[in-house]
């Protein structure tokens, strides 16, 4: 595989043939950039060669003749082949022009298709794995290194073919026009050989050090920024400072040594090249004359053949200076590959595989033998088994840890149980079809997000299918119309990142006008009184009597005022059920039920 070895990128042609796999819709296109790369190779040396025939076929003729009719009518075919050079340049700098758009249009196309593939697949994961894996993770993993990848199109595999087959080029033209000059004109290629070998090594690691920084650098500032509250309520603006310097220091030195490496291998081609030309001119001139006495025709070539060797040499040590660079772009786009793929080939995923679709569900709920654990063996849920008619309303009340929320998050299949089974309506929620059975659960939770944006796009998630009238009608139906109309704009306004502008209270209220507009058979309320104020907490209060009105609930709630209505309170602790019954059954059987009820009410001790 591709991936780290001591700070080195290993090759993995398979990888690579994978990232390709994504650029076969436009294999059209793909096509046309191996074709431009192979034209930019023949077209490379014809140029040299253009010159070298004008020099040794009319510049000297021209001039050993001395007949002013031959040489005016030398002038033109030289005019004619300058013109010629002037369309080959142009030709060129089109060619060059199509093959960089076409292999930066493949890579951003592929881009695109790989990060609605991977976003896609984010979100059909389990809710598991966004327990165990940071945001800023799957975040890099959709933006930042997908994003890497358009360099293996762009600056990496195409362009290096194209530049390893003008180099090939140009040296056949070199080899073909004379071996020994070409000999003589490549001895210190050797040394810009190991130069690069030494720069490809050094940057790869510079390379490494930098997306390390880069990625360290994302989570502290992400992190810090949005706990802004916590490090000034602390005073730790200082502390916390010194510890983002020395990230950002060593982000710099990484990027220093890269740009140290740079600033080493560049000024060492240039060497190489003006020794390669160095030798050429040295040996040319040592031996034009005895090559002149040996062969007097060979002599005189010798002239354009030193021009076009110089414009070769120019041409061959151009994609030379970049293709080490090159090189390592490729690389780190196979490690963001990789890493991208990882995502991809992710198997733990949110099973969809039932067909069971209703339009509507009578809402009974039933657990059988249910035993759940978020990691393997550690079981927070125990052999849970109870029933939950049509049109009841039932609580779940114990201590935090207890299991009262994974039970919801069971029912609504954002977990999958190891034991027993989870009926609606008698039917095992396996077998529905995902999004038909979350349809029918209306979710309130305790912690509600609100997404950048305004009230109404909040309350109907920017569904078209809901109309702000339908989004009136329910925010008056649980009294928010006035509530939501004294803000600035009303349903436009503006609710900023997270909710931050507005309370949690208010921030509840509006997760029940979005729970009510999708009208759902089951509605669970997960600790909607729990970190409110009073008065707020007589309008969730009023909310939650309109809302649970007809259909089967599950209330959670540390407040146990707020469930004496229930048709059945389920008193849980460490993932087992101690009691069930209604609040008058289960205060007179005086048992774990009771105790909670006499921390709260007769010693005022809140429950933990």
């Amino acid at each position: 595989m591709a991936g780290k070895s001591k700070g080195k990128i290993i090759f993995d042609l398979s990888l690579l043939k994978r990232v390709f796999q994504y650029a076969k819709p436009y294999k059209t296109k793909f096509i046309f950039s191996v074709v431009m790369a192979i034209l930019l190779a023949v077209i490379s040396p014809v140029r040299p060669w253009l010159i070298q025939v004008t020099i040794n076929d009319y510049v000297q003729q021209g001039v050993t003749a001395g007949a002013k009719t031959t040489k005016l009518s030398i002038e033109e075919v030289i005019i004619w082949i300058t013109v010629l050079q002037i369309g080959l340049l142009l030709l060129e700098t089109a060619f060059r022009f199509y093959f960089s758009y076409l292999t930066a249009w493949l890579g951003q196309t592929v881009v695109k298709d790989l990060r609605v593939n991977v976003y896609r697949k984010i979100l059909k994961l389990n809710l598991s794995q966004f327990d165990t894996t940071p945001i800023g993770t799957l975040t890099t993993r959709t933006i930042n290194d997908i994003e890497a990848i358009n360099d293996i199109f762009s600056d990496g595999l195409i362009p290096i073919i194209a530049d390893l087959l003008s180099i090939i080029a140009v040296l056949i033209f070199m080899f073909w026009v004379d071996w020994r000059l070409t000999l003589i004109s490549l001895a210190s290629f050797p040394f810009l050989l190991i130069a690069t070998y030494f720069f490809k090594e050094s940057v790869n690691k510079s390379f490494i050090r930098v997306r390390n920084a880069v990625a360290n650098l994302n989570a502290f500032v992400q992190e810090h920024i949005t706990g802004m509250a916590i490090v000034q309520a602390f005073a730790a603006e200082d502390k916390e400072f010194k510890k983002f310097n020395a990230i950002n220091k060593e982000h710099r030195n990484a990027n220093i040594n890269a740009i140290f490496a740079y600033s080493v291998f560049f000024p060492v081609v240039e060497i190489v090249l003006a020794v390669g030309t160095g030798l050429m001119v040295w040996w040319a001139a040592t031996h034009a004359l005895d090559i002149y006495k040996d062969d007097p025709a060979a002599g005189q070539v010798l002239i354009g053949k030193m021009f076009s060797f110089f414009l070769c040499l120019n041409l061959l040590f151009r994609p030379l200076r970049v293709i080490a660079d090159k090189f390592n772009v490729l690389q780190m786009g196979m490690v963001a590959s990789e890493r991208v793929f990882k995502v991809l080939d992710n198997k733990d995923v949110i099973k969809t595989e039932g067909t069971f679709e209703p339009n509507m569900v009578k809402g009974k709920i039933t657990f059988e033998n249910v035993s759940f654990a978020y990691v393997e063996d550690r079981y927070v849920l125990k052999n849970l088994s109870f029933e939950v008619k049509p049109g009841d309303t039932v609580a779940l009340v114990g201590h935090t840890g207890s299991g009262k929320t994974s039970i919801i998050s069971l029912l609504n299949r954002l977990y999958h149980i190891q034991q027993g089974a989870i009926k609606i309506d008698d039917v095992k929620v396996e077998d529905y079809k995902l999004e038909a059975l979350r349809r029918q659960i209306g979710v309130v939770l305790q912690d509600v997000f609100l997404f950048s944006g305004s009230v109404l796009d909040n309350i109907t998630l920017r569904n078209p299918a809901i109309s702000r009238e339908q989004v009136i009608a329910a925010a008056k139906m649980i009294d928010m119309h006035d509530f939501i109309m004294q803000l600035p704009g009303g349903y436009d306004y503006n609710v900023m990142e997270r909710g931050g502008s507005l309370s949690l209270g208010q921030r509840q209220l509006l997760s029940f006008i979005r729970a009510l507009l999708y009208n759902p058979s089951i509605l669970i309320l997960d600790e909607a009184t729990s970190s409110v104020d009073t008065e707020s907490e007589l309008l969730i209060q009023r909310a939650i009597d309109k809302l649970i009105a007809g259909r089967t609930s599950i209330v959670i709630a540390h407040r146990l005022s707020t469930i004496r209505k229930a048709s059945k309170i389920i008193v849980l602790d460490k993932g087992e059920i101690k009691e069930m019954g209604t609040h008058d059954e289960l205060i007179a059987h005086q048992g774990f039920y009771f105790k909670l009820h006499q921390m709260q009410f007769e010693k005022h001790i809140p429950v933990p």
